[in-house]
């Protein structure tokens, strides 16, 4: 604009000289089609932050989606990259056998257990499918859950489903045909990424360790072509540019918009959407992201690159603020300070919901097979703290309906064991409890002890913030049960 009032102004100038008497001469009228300019300038920027909110929008929406998956394969990469089973970690195709129970100086994963010992691996099968063969178990509590890279719960094999005999299974991945050996049972996976997370009830004594790990060396896992044989797995490779002392999670958080979507384009080539989720897919296209195909933000409009490069905040609110909306939304209930969800392993297009539990549950069963009460606060909706004394009573043939186990855990505000003189981090039905006169049992949540009478029901708690939670493996379907909401766990309240 400036540069065209200097190109007007001697033209001006040199028709009052020439002739005074005269009208100057108009100026061509440049202020048109500077105006156009701006106008088209203007209008253009308008369409193009339309362009990038609508692919903030979707970019959201598909950040949501695709979360489980990109969290899973992170997950995926930090606990297979080892040389040899180690500990947590073992490499592709071959199985974690955990030992022990963890203490209060675990720090690898929040909210351990200490009812079951996981025997557990992670396959590909998008070239062959992997053999999984489980020993009878003979009458004992185990399931082996096998997750999609979506984190559906597609096959549970188990006491529950199948029975605790001698039992052999074939993952199959998406499109495989062929033939199997007598008496293996196909399992066909929807993608290409499996996580077997297999558990195996332990009440924690040496002679039972004992016999858990006898069951768990003949649990095995070989690739078809390998099955009958003799077969020794190869040593893993270890990526020495895998972060392996960061949270899954934050790693997760940390990536940028176009590397969060790269990453997610990659892994749809074989871990493929469900036919649920066309309309998603439809959404997906528009900012360039196509099952099957890489994904290039640099042939993107730099609109929608922008959109979709600001949609990781916001769907990262999207996905924790739904601890809250979930409630209201029927996907969860907070009742006598339980906050309770039956909506895990299976979650259709639920898509946030699946999502939540990712970040706050990986790898959650069917509720057929487990549901997880969590408590942040007591009875009165206040923070528990250890130094008070709380009491959480049971009336008579009410305790923790449930068909294979049941076990309430102390945690500290980390969501980790609490160190305590009894080395206590349970109470569960292997416990033998106080009962009162009328049938009824009164469990005991503090730091210090309640009295020697009372202890056998004493659940040791920290100084400051703590969080119960409970875990019913099975439970039962009849009333009363979780499930129908006809069973809810009583309140615990603050007693001094």
């Amino acid at each position: 604009m400036r540069g065209m009032i200097r190109r007007i102004t001697p033209l001006i100038v040199i028709g009052a000289l020439a002739a005074c008497a005269q009208e100057a001469p108009k100026a061509p009228e440049p202020t048109k089609a500077a105006g156009a300019t701006t106008d088209a300038a203007a209008a253009a920027a308008a369409a193009a932050a339309v362009r990038e909110k609508e692919a903030r929008e979707i970019g959201v929406d598909a950040y949501v989606y695709g979360y489980p998956l990109v969290t899973m394969e992170m997950t995926r990469r930090v606990m297979t990259n080892v040389a040899n089973p180690e500990g947590t970690r073992a490499p592709m195709g071959q199985l974690i056998r955990m030992r022990e129970y963890p203490t209060a100086a675990f720090r690898d994963v929040t909210a351990p257990n200490a009812d079951t010992l996981y025997t557990s691996a992670w396959v590909d099968v998008s070239k062959e499918p992997w053999v999984l063969s489980i020993p009878d178990m003979k009458g004992r509590y185990f399931l082996f859950p096998m997750l999609s890279g979506w984190t559906n719960v597609f096959q549970v094999p188990g006491k529950r489903t199948t029975g605790t005999k001698a039992q052999t299974y074939a993952i199959t991945g998406p499109g495989w045909t062929g033939t199997l050996p007598k008496g293996v049972v196909e399992y066909r996976s929807p993608t290409a990424m499996v996580w077997i997370l297999g558990r195996i009830y332990c009440t924690g004594t040496p002679q039972d360790y004992e016999e858990v790990h006898a069951l768990q060396d003949k649990v095995s896992l070989v690739p078809l072509g390998a099955y009958g044989t003799k077969y020794k797995p190869p040593p893993g490779t270890v990526d020495p540019a895998i972060d392996m002392k960061r949270a899954v999670r934050d790693q997760v958080d940390a990536l940028g918009g176009k590397e969060y979507f790269a990453m997610l384009a990659s892994l749809l080539k074989t871990n493929p959407p469900s036919a649920e989720d066309a309309p998603m897919v439809a959404k997906l296209a528009k900012i360039g992201i196509v099952p099957g195909q890489d994904f290039d933000a640099s042939k993107l409009d730099p609109a929608v690159a922008k959109g979709i490069e600001g949609a990781q905040k916001p769907a990262q609110g999207t996905i924790m603020g739904w601890f809250d909306k979930g409630i209201a939304a029927g996907d969860a209930t907070l009742e006598n300070g339980w906050l309770t969800t039956t909506k895990t392993g299976e979650y259709g297009t639920n898509y946030v919901q699946r999502a939540l539990i990712t970040a706050i549950g990986l790898g959650a069963n069917r509720p057929q097979d487990a549901v997880y009460p969590t408590s942040n606060t007591d009875a009165e909706g206040k923070p528990y703290v250890g130094t008070n004394r709380y009491v959480m009573h049971f009336d008579k043939g009410m305790l923790h309906p449930a068909d294979g186990f049941w076990s309430l855990t102390m945690y500290d505000a980390d969501y980790f064991f609490v160190a305590n003189k009894l080395s206590r981090y349970t109470l569960s039905q292997r416990n033998k409890f106080k009962v009162n006169k009328d049938g009824s049992v009164d469990l005991y949540l503090q730091k210090d002890s309640p009295g020697k009478d009372k202890e056998s029901n004493w659940l040791p708690a920290p100084d400051g913030r703590f969080i119960p939670m409970l875990r019913l493996y099975w439970p039962k379907e009849k009333p009363p049960s979780i499930l129908d909401g006809s069973w809810v766990p009583p309140p615990v309240k603050k007693t001094g």
